[in-house]
């Protein structure tokens, strides 16, 4: 408890808005501090009855049942105080009064109003920062992800979960960290240009420091999205021939694997890249075969020199000869004045890629021999040769020894062609790599959509190992897209339910009421007809729990056994 001389001495520092009464109610005790609360002078306060200056306070009471009263609301006029009210004794220990530590609210109420209105603006500022089309990457004085938005996910692919945290190289796919580079010089930079994400989406960047009181602490960079203009050239030129003329964008590190197969097949391109013999990739549709001839070119001495594509599937005989060719002024009807170049003239120096080699006619086939064996062409309409300097890789996804024996396909053009053959393996040759794959097309499709999806589940991924894979790549990344696109938009985690249902390699289940119609070839590859029955019953197992969404309960239910017998075969089949 309070002495009151020690209350006098604590008015007098002026530090303190103190107001105290005597036993008759009257004001004994005011620091200015108070007074100036109040609006009054000290000498105005000094002797006058509480309630004159206080109306109905409560301090009388705090005095008389000698209790302590904390930070109570009191209004006077117009003012609202925090006050605290104690008794106070003299030297002797006998309580002589009670006194008022008052606390003006208005510093409080302005307080409040600029923490909302600082709110106000965090909320407006974080609203802007995730509306803006630019992706904006922050990082701190230590160079550690700080702050993204979903721009910049859309832009790179990458997610919070990869970038907070993590050093500023997270991004980059080819460059150097502007963050870094900013935050030794203290300098913005502007209009670099950089590929960030796993598709290497290029992009001019503009970073500067954050300066806080003088001090560094951090830098935001501003990704500008340029690719834009290069894919709409793309379609325009797509649209305007129905072969494609690029660049090779490709190098062996952007074949996804780590299977002994698919590292096999890198290996054998890999050597073959550093000679200049003729490639012929083989494999079924969809395994990667245009991803390897990029990686060739883009391996060989030849890789500052154009790569142009060819699908000789998607023209007709004659107009395939004039693009490869060319033709001179006269040639043929609408042939243009002056003639034109053809693509193996084009591509002098460099390489062209002959893909779906095993469509062309055996008049084009021997014409193509010509090139292989003489290197020089011979336009359309002309009779004069011209040497050439073009390394050809083709491809095919046709049994060519099948159009061999059936005299559609030229046996001298076959050995020609058939110098380095690479066998690029299927899908379900190489399961293991499918976890590898997801995580780079979920990248990828976060990127194109514009989404945030982190992961496959366990239950989802064990569908896609399991499947055959009759598309192989291309058809992963068709299914993982539909699924995706059957998300809801802030899931992040592809379900089970969210993919289509896969037509898993069986024999016709109608009669057992599980599909309509399911394919009726099974694989011989595990040998045998117990291996025939695994694959019969690991099938039925997959197709259940997909169907009903990954419930093990009502899979066992419908396939009418226990749920341990379930259980069992999901473990045997490696399911869960």
């Amino acid at each position: 408890m309070f002495i009151r001389r020690e209350l006098e001495r604590m008015a007098e520092e002026r530090e303190h808005a103190i107001i105290g009464i005597n036993l008759l109610n009257e004001i004994v005790i005011c620091s200015p501090l108070a007074a100036k609360l109040l609006e009054l002078s000290v000498e105005e306060i000094i002797g006058k009855d509480l309630w004159q200056i206080l109306p109905d306070d409560s301090l009388p009471n705090i005095r008389d049942s000698q209790t302590v009263e904390f930070n109570r609301f009191n209004r006077v006029g117009s003012k609202m105080f925090i006050a605290s009210r104690v008794p106070y004794q003299d030297d002797q220990g006998r309580v002589i009064g009670a006194v008022a530590f008052l606390q003006d609210m208005t510093e409080f109420d302005e307080l409040r109003a600029k923490v909302n209105s600082l709110q106000e603006v965090r909320i407006l500022l974080s609203a802007i920062i995730d509306s803006t089309q630019d992706a904006i990457s922050v990082v701190d004085e230590k160079g550690l992800g700080l702050l993204i938005n979903p721009a910049y996910t859309r832009l790179t692919g990458l997610n919070a979960n990869e970038v907070i945290g993590k050093p500023p190289t997270v991004d980059i796919a080819e460059g150097e960290s502007m963050h870094i580079q900013v935050l030794k010089t203290h300098l913005p930079v502007k209009g670099v240009f950089m590929k960030v994400g796993p598709k290497r989406k290029e992009v001019i960047v503009n970073v500067a420091p954050i300066i806080v009181s003088g001090q560094l602490r951090g830098t935001v960079g501003v990704l500008h999205d340029i690719s834009e203009i290069h894919k709409l050239s793309e379609e325009l030129e797509r649209a305007k021939r129905l072969i494609r003329h690029l660049e090779a964008k490709y190098t062996f590190s952007d074949i996804i694997g780590q299977s002994d197969v698919i590292k096999a097949a890198i290996e054998q391109a890999g050597r073959a890249a550093v000679t200049p013999a003729t490639v012929l990739l083989r494999g079924e549709s969809g395994t990667g075969k245009e991803l390897f001839a990029h990686a060739i070119h883009r391996s060989s001495e030849r890789q500052k020199g154009q790569f142009i594509r060819v699908n000789c599937s998607a023209l007709a005989e004659g107009l395939l000869e004039s693009e490869l060719f060319g033709y001179v002024e006269g040639a043929f009807t609408g042939a243009k004045r002056g003639g034109k170049a053809g693509l193996f003239e084009e591509a002098n120096g460099g390489t062209i890629f002959l893909d779906e080699i095993g469509e062309i006619s055996l008049n084009l086939q021997a014409k193509l021999l010509r090139v292989l064996q003489e290197r020089e062409i011979v336009k359309v309409g002309d009779n004069r040769s011209f040497n050439i300097d073009v390394r050809i890789i083709a491809a095919t996804n046709a049994n060519l020894e099948a159009a061999l024996r059936a005299g559609k396909f030229r046996e001298d053009l076959y050995y020609r062609l058939n110098v380095i053959p690479i066998i690029i393996p299927p899908l379900r040759q190489r399961r293991d790599d499918i976890p590898l794959l997801v995580h780079h097309l979920i990248g990828s499709f976060n990127q194109d959509y514009g989404r945030c999806v982190e992961k496959v589940s366990d239950e989802a991924l064990q569908i896609l190992m399991g499947y055959h894979w009759p598309g192989n790549v291309r058809e992963l990344e068709n299914i993982l897209g539909r699924a995706i696109i059957n998300m809801r938009i802030g899931e992040t985690v592809v379900e089970l339910q969210h993919l289509p249902v896969l037509a898993f390699p069986n024999v016709n289940y109608s009669e057992m009421g599980l599909v309509n119609s399911m394919p009726t070839s099974l694989t011989m590859e595990d040998g045998g007809f117990e291996g025939l029955q695994r694959q019969w019953e690991r099938a039925i197992l997959i197709v259940t729990l997909q169907r009903n969404g990954g419930n093990k309960t009502k899979a066992a239910q419908e396939l009418k056994m226990s749920i341990r017998n379930f259980y069992y075969k999901l473990e045997r089949h490696a399911l869960i």
